[in-house]
């Protein structure tokens, strides 16, 4: 078996007994100190933004998961994939016709269909009072970073609509892109057994006054789908008998994903090329999960096949959506770009380690308030506690292009970027040295 690297602990241990050490360890000392360069981490970033669209199972995703388990493989990991069943949907035609107009809108998943010639029906709000029988319903979300339809405040008023006797709804998702939102949802079932589309917010004035009116509009909801294979990548370094550390990232999403996985995607390919040397004690297991946007179904999996025993795991990083986006001036009608980053994330730790990890991110954006996770996590975080697993920190949030189409690369900027990634590394060192 060869030998490690000499890390820099080992060698200054050494001082002048074994000055041969010197350029090795300086040599990868340096090496280490380059994974963690804002133009290194950013190219991360741009490939994983370059794949496309990442809905899970699909050929973003699909050229997303042949990448990360290469970099794993040349990372020293043997590597392995997890594949299971997602549902998918393609949209043909989705568009509400109001008189002249055509709007366009976007089909939420899992989609029911309208059929070929539409469904045609009077335009209601579902803020009015009393039935709204056979009626297309327009429910206007309030503003929010809106992510799921089970969030209370979207599944509450669209039960609601459909118990009064909607035909069809139209889910405005305010929010600060101004654009339609995608929103995760159960594998197993539509959330709505009616027609059920998305309106951007800046699309939608002339739909809610309409709806006012209760003008008679056709709804168009037309494609195909099924199910296809999604996988999780793996990539294991095991040293037996010695306990294991974990970190894990989402994969997969609605749209391009930039902002919303690209700097947890670049994070955890700089901790795999950085962790073997630094942690040459411990068994690695970096997971890459696919799924997540049918409410953490490829997390799940993992929890429940793949994670080692929780008495033998002494730390699992979880890194989710809007680890390092980038924030953004509000103004009526576009936002204006800032160099910093969103502060709309949560960084949560075991309680223990909370103290320590808001003195490591101080300064930064967030996260520099670390809060103990039993305040409650969210998204895959929280399918690592409820496993059980004691020792852990997750970041997740949403930044300002979260689930829109606009969410490219413009919404990572490299130097808050870098700036977390070695908040990360420290907290590592820090905790487990």
């Amino acid at each position: 078996m060869s030998r490690s690297p000499t890390d820099r602990r080992t060698l200054l241990k050494a001082g002048i007994a074994a000055p041969i050490a010197l350029p090795a360890g300086a040599a990868a000392a340096a090496a280490d100190l380059a994974i963690f360069e804002p133009e290194r981490l950013f190219a991360d970033v741009r490939r994983y933004a370059e794949a496309g669209n990442k809905q899970s199972g699909g050929a973003g995703d699909r050229r997303t998961a042949d990448w990360t388990a290469n970099r794993l493989a040349g990372a020293g990991f043997a590597v392995e994939r997890l594949s299971f069943n997602v549902p998918w949907f393609a949209a043909s035609r989705c568009e509400l016709s109001l008189g002249n107009l055509s709007i366009p809108l976007v089909a939420q998943p899992l989609a029911v269909e309208t059929g070929a010639d539409g469904y045609d029906a009077p335009l209601r709000l579902a803020e009015t009072a009393g039935r709204l029988d056979g009626a297309i319903a327009v429910l206007r979300l309030p503003y929010q970073r809106w992510s799921s339809l089970i969030d209370r405040a979207v599944r509450g008023p669209l039960a609601d609509a459909l118990a009064r006797g909607a035909g069809a709804v139209i889910l405005v998702t305010t929010g600060p892109s101004g654009e339609a939102l995608l929103l995760n949802t159960p594998a197993d079932r539509p959330v709505s057994d009616k027609p059920l589309a998305l309106l951007a917010p800046r699309l939608a004035a002339p739909v809610i006054e309409a709806a006012r009116q209760g003008s008679a509009a056709k709804l168009i909801l037309r494609g195909e789908g099924g199910t296809r294979t999604a996988q999780n990548i793996i990539g294991r370094r095991v040293l037996p008998g010695r306990p294991w550390l974990v970190v894990s990232t989402p994969r997969s999403g609605w749209t391009d994903c930039a902002g919303e996985r690209g700097p947890g995607i670049a994070i955890w390919l700089a901790l795999a090329d950085w962790m073997p040397r630094a942690f040459a004690r411990h068994s690695l297991l970096f997971l890459c999960n696919s799924g997540h946007e049918y409410e953490n179904l490829g997390a799940s999996h993992i929890v429940a096949k793949v994670g080692p025993p929780p008495g033998e795991t002494d730390f699992w990083l979880h890194l989710g959506a809007n680890a390092a986006a980038r924030d953004y001036q509000e103004l009526p009608g576009r936002l204006l770009p800032l160099p910093s980053a969103d502060p709309y994330r949560f960084l949560m730790t075991s309680p223990a380690f909370v103290a320590r990890a808001r003195a490591i991110f101080k300064g930064q954006p967030g996260i520099e308030m670390a809060y103990p996770s039993a305040a409650g996590a969210a998204g895959e975080l929280a399918e690592v506690i409820g496993a059980g697993y004691p020792r852990h920190a997750g970041i997740f949030g949403a930044h300002r292009h979260h689930h829109a189409a606009t969410d490219d690369l413009s919404t990572v900027a490299p130097e808050p970027l870098a700036a977390t990634a070695r908040g990360f590394r420290d907290l590592l060192s820090a905790l487990l040295s």
